[in-house]
């Protein structure tokens, strides 16, 4: 079954994104998503690929949901620890910066911190994440009654760019297996490549254009239900010409912001206001902005987490595109995290007034400089949490703030562990003595 579609970009000159890549290494087989299997030829073959840190070769049966035991609802959850809120709070140096933290280590005893949680920021490419969950939203609903059969679709069904994929200066990865050459280069308006692919470009390389071609095909599959998996280009295309703008425009709106709704994630919390590029605009027009806040990312995160953002199926495996299995950068790129395998999506959007600062450099805007770093953070030793980071510092790049705040949330989360894990211990050996004693 195959779909041939088009899209457009003409990306914001101000708009800035992530570079990294995603999805487990040996993930090639189940998801079609060709660069991995560059990757694996590597591993196979014991070429050197020092782009790589031990925390990034973790397979798709490694990866689980930390929060599945937990059936709790996500307000009964996020309840602040007073001690390590204090301990958070110390970090973060004041205006500018809000965050909430959620150690969960332990499942049945977690940590919870917030600091200016629900401060709006720009969310940048974080937003992106909402048109991932409306993709499996959507995609539960064209395909009910089977994980398996959303996946074969998610991996047989191919679209082409055509004008919404075009202008975003990001590149994508094209990796040719006959040839083994890996091409990367814009996206152009003849590219076809699954939605598996399309997501991998989305949220990997963080591709402006991914995400408006997945936003069409998430509205796509709402206005067709069922039917879509048998849609042509030509069908979908007089779809968007027969349909009034403003019909469009409130599915559009309906299909990222309604998913988030369910979840118990506010319209003040988190919301899309539109695509991510600008040449759909004449179909399709935005509507309420965007915004995001770190006590709303959280949410997301840890209900999926929990296995509640559409269902298991589906909440594992949009974690397992957020896995980062190529150079890390901004927060994720703290030398503490190397060995932990990280899940994670960073977003930054920023504005220069070249009246008032000439020099005014990228990623460090004088009008809005926004920086969003959201992860989850999972050691070797057992020590797992999540962080969502947004800043709005001017005239400065944050990225090298965000990867020391990381190193010293980690260093504190790793040390309270660890000295729990001592005490426990402790505990043990004087019950057994007493035992011993009696």
């Amino acid at each position: 079954m195959k779909k041939i579609f088009y899209l457009i970009i003409i990306s914001g000159a101000l708009l800035s994104f992530g570079f990294t890549s995603y999805y487990p290494i040996d993930g090639y087989k189940t998801t079609g998503i060709k660069r991995l299997y560059q990757l694996q030829k590597f591993q196979e073959d014991n070429v050197p690929y020092k782009r790589i840190p031990f925390g990034a070769y973790k397979k798709l049966e490694d990866i689980k949901l930390n929060l599945a035991s937990r059936t709790d609802s996500i307000d009964a959850l996020l309840v602040e620890d007073k001690d390590f809120a204090k301990d958070m709070a110390k970090l973060l140096p004041g205006a500018g910066y809000s965050g909430s933290i959620m150690d969960m280590s332990n499942p049945d005893k977690l940590r919870y911190a917030a600091f200016r949680e629900d401060v709006g920021y720009q969310p940048g490419s974080v937003g992106k994440l909402a048109v991932l969950l409306a993709v499996f939203d959507q995609m539960a609903k064209v395909c009910p009654d089977s994980w398996e059969q959303r996946a074969m679709y998610l991996r047989d069904i191919k679209v082409t760019s055509r004008y919404w994929g075009l202008g975003d200066h990001h590149t994508i990865p094209i990796y040719d297996i006959e040839k083994d050459k890996l091409t990367k280069r814009q996206v152009i308006a003849s590219d076809e490549f699954s939605i598996y692919e399309w997501l991998d470009h989305m949220v990997s390389v963080s591709n402006n254009g991914a995400a408006s071609i997945m936003y069409r095909e998430a509205m796509l599959m709402a206005a067709f239900g069922p039917e879509y998996v048998n849609l042509t280009a030509e069908t979908s295309e007089q779809y968007f010409k027969d349909t009034p703008r403003d019909s469009l425009t409130n599915l559009a709106h309906s299909v990222v912001n309604d998913p988030l709704r369910r979840l118990g994630i506010t319209e003040d919390d988190w919301r899309l206001g539109g695509m991510f590029t600008r040449t759909p605009d004449k179909y399709v027009g935005r509507k309420g902005g965007s915004t995001g806040t770190p006590k709303g990312l959280m949410k997301f995160l840890v209900q999926l987490e929990q296995g509640k953002v559409v269902d298991k199926e589906s909440s594992l495996e949009m974690k397992r595109l957020m896995y980062s299995t190529d150079r890390r950068i901004r927060y994720a790129k703290s030398t503490r995290l190397d060995s932990a395998a990280v899940y994670y999506k960073s977003g930054s959007y920023y504005k220069c007034d070249r009246v008032k600062n000439p020099n005014c450099k990228d990623y460090a805007g004088n009008v809005f400089n926004y920086m969003n770093s959201v992860i989850i953070v999972e050691h070797p030793n057992g020590v797992k949490y999540i962080t969502c980071l947004m800043t709005n510092v001017l005239n400065k790049n944050s990225a090298g703030n965000h990867m020391y705040l990381a190193s010293m949330i980690d260093d504190i989360i790793n040390k309270d562990n660890n000295a729990m894990k001592e005490t426990i211990k402790e505990v043990e050996y004087k019950s057994d003595k007493d035992e011993t004693d009696n």
